[in-house]
């Protein structure tokens, strides 16, 4: 366990201590595997930026804080939300003790919390219609490939806030299991207590970690079986809701770490109602731990992907702002270097309670192929965790058990048969993101040779820079807005980049400005390589068809021909170019551009549907070759930029 805890014996008197004075701020955090309760108190202050986390005392000693971080400070990073005014409130520690576990829960109060007026403040019709609508006005319009909308339990509490938080942290250490932390943090006028099942980020010794969760198992009625779990880990939704969510957080590990990102897994997190299915991934990174959580907000499982994009969808749907769901409590902790290690679970299994209100927000992950109902049992089963153990609702398992209780059941992730589908999984997917991202590693065709990758707001292009540097080429990253024909002239290959959104949309500046950036290099005769968005743009000036798939393609893996190659790639696409089936070449005189010359097409030969397309000095492509659903990613990106740079 990592901080500056010290064991104290006087538990009860330190507990008690923290609970009478009105006062004092402190937070109570038990971490996966810990033994014991960490107790941090200090002071409080609010801050405006993540920047401006007090790292640093006067002096310019270091300081270990605890940071609650809002989800509306993803307006740093120039992503819509609706503004509540939550605080990015920082607890400067002062005093950081450690009690033994058994000591804590003796110290801890056991009194019930009555709860008045319960009830989600959204009913399940209400909820189902809303999980309809952005499958039919979000995803299917090609806004992007899975997004997370919430709703939330609400109650009146006639209680001490400082008595129901230690209450309720209790309460979820008898009665709640695999949770990466279980806290309690108590500020003024507010308080936070939860089981969050989930790390965001953290960075220790320069090794980055994330840990992608998604996929929710509700347990039946007496309990999961491998039976039942089977069913569940072979549903295609819940496995492809997982991918992606993998590929948007790998978007942000190639953002912040010079190796990219490796995956391991996958593994099951089993909780006292749930069980999901997680990877953990990994990198390598000297930013500033500030700078690293600035740019990983915030985590895909609870906004949706491509994330600029979902965070404009929660605030076209939630009807309400979101307070510090989806945001995370982060710990500053100086280490040996000078700099500080940070540990940052998602605020996500949490109750609030403020003036009297509790409130404990659940979302639910909306892919293309979402059962409204079913979402609405996902955030049942979501809530019930929480609710259950601080007594809302029945509690199914009493995890801490005494010489009267049984012990609790053996978990499901050791069964052999469990063990060998989970595994099966990964034969899907791209061997090189489940490797080792060390610089040098491959052999580097193009070394030397520069290219500018024009983001089309989706982080993807972060993924696609780090294969190309592995290529060999030496590679920028330029938003859409920034990117000036004078600086493309500069590159000797522009890679123009995936994006949300209609190709056709003739209101959109961004997909203006891709048009002309794909336009200019066609005129031009350099090297031009079209991905997703981009492609489809590129489709239509040569003059192919667009038009919206039937069904989307968001999260779905293919085995494709491109240009006389099998190829198992990943998509995420709601709409396509479209040639009439059979057609492999166009003529100059077939497209709207003669000056390309001819244009070699690779498409479905039932549908007609263009994956790929290729010409003199340039190529594009349908899907993503960076995704981890792009088996054979690496070397279909090596041919077609091979093709371009020709």
């Amino acid at each position: 366990m990592t901080g500056t805890a010290a064991p104290t014996p006087a538990s009860a008197d330190l507990i008690a201590r923290l609970a009478a004075d009105p006062a004092a701020s402190f937070a109570l955090i038990v971490r996966e595997g810990g033994e014991s309760v960490e107790v941090l108190s200090g002071p409080v202050t609010d801050v405006d930026l993540l920047a401006d986390i007090p790292l640093s005392d006067g002096r310019r000693r270091p300081s270990e804080v605890l940071a609650l971080v809002p989800y509306r400070q993803v307006r740093e990073r120039g992503f819509a939300a609706h503004d509540d005014g939550a605080p990015l409130r920082c607890l400067t520690v002062e005093e950081h003790a450690a009690i033994p576990l058994a000591e804590a829960l003796d110290a801890l109060p056991t009194t019930p919390i009555p709860l008045a007026d319960a009830g989600f403040d959204l009913d399940d019709a209400e909820y189902a219609a809303i999980v309809r609508n952005v499958i039919a006005e979000e995803i299917g319009r090609g806004e992007g490939a899975n997004f997370v909308i919430r709703r939330d339990f609400v109650a009146g509490v006639d209680a001490e806030p400082r008595t129901a938080a230690l209450t309720w942290f209790r309460a979820l250490l008898e009665h709640e299991r695999g949770a990466y932390w279980t806290f309690a943090i108590v500020t003024p006028g507010h308080v936070a207590v939860g089981a969050s099942p989930e790390a965001h980020v953290s960075a220790r010794d320069g090794v980055v970690t994330m840990n992608p969760i998604s996929g929710t198992f509700r347990h039946p009625a007496g309990g999961a079986t491998v039976e039942t779990l089977t069913e569940f880990l072979s549903s295609t939704k819940e496995t492809e809701e997982l991918f992606m969510v993998v590929d948007e957080e790998l978007k942000m590990m190639s953002a912040v770490c010079s190796d990219g990102g490796r995956i391991t897994g996958p593994h099951l997190k089993e909780m006292s109602r749930l069980t999901h299915t997680e990877y953990v991934l990994r990198g390598r990174s000297r930013l500033d731990p500030r700078d690293i959580l600035r740019e990983t907000m915030f985590a895909p499982t609870v906004t949706g992907s491509p994330m600029q994009n979902a965070c404009a969808v929660i605030r076209r749907h939630e009807q309400s702002p979101r307070g510090y769901y989806s945001g995370v409590a982060a710990l500053f902790t100086p280490n040996a270097e000078g700099g500080h290690d940070l540990d940052a679970p998602i605020l996500i299994r949490t109750a609030y309670l403020e003036q009297g209100r509790l409130r404990v927000p659940v979302g639910a992950t909306l892919v293309r192929h979402s059962d409204p109902y079913g979402e609405v049992s996902e955030t049942h089963g979501k809530a019930a965790g929480v609710l259950g153990a601080i007594g809302a609702i029945p509690r199914a398992i009493t995890m801490v058990p005494d010489d009267d209780e049984p012990a609790p059941a053996p978990r499901l992730g050791d069964d052999p048969a469990i063990a060998e589908l989970l595994a099966s999984r990964n034969a899907r997917l791209a061997p090189f993101w489940m490797q080792e991202q060390e610089p040098g590693a491959r052999t580097a065709p193009f070394a030397g040779r520069k290219a500018i990758v024009v983001d089309a707001e989706d982080r993807f292009t972060t993924m696609l820079a780090h294969q190309l540097r592995h290529l060999g080429l030496d590679v920028d990253i330029v938003h859409w807005s920034a990117a000036d024909d004078a600086r493309l002239d500069a590159a000797e290959l522009v890679v123009s980049g995936p994006g949300p959104g209609d190709p056709r949309d003739g209101e959109s500046a961004r997909i203006a400005r891709m048009r002309e950036v794909v336009v200019h290099r066609l005129a031009q005769h350099r090297p031009l390589l079209a991905v997703c968005l981009s492609h489809q743009i590129l489709s239509d000036r040569i003059g192919v068809g667009l038009a919206p798939l039937s069904s989307p393609h968001q999260g779905l893996q293919l085995s494709v021909d491109l240009f006389g190659e099998t190829a198992s790639i990943g998509f995420y696409n709601t709409f396509t170019a479209r040639v009439t089936p059979g057609v492999t070449v166009l003529t100059p005189s077939e497209t709207r551009c003669g000056a390309v010359g001819d244009v070699e097409i690779a498409a479905d030969p039932a549908t007609g549907d263009v994956y790929a397309l290729r010409g003199a000095g340039f190529a594009s492509v349908q899907g993503h070759l960076e995704s981890i659903l792009s088996r054979d990613g690496m070397r279909t990106l090596e041919r077609l930029v091979g093709h371009a740079l020709s």
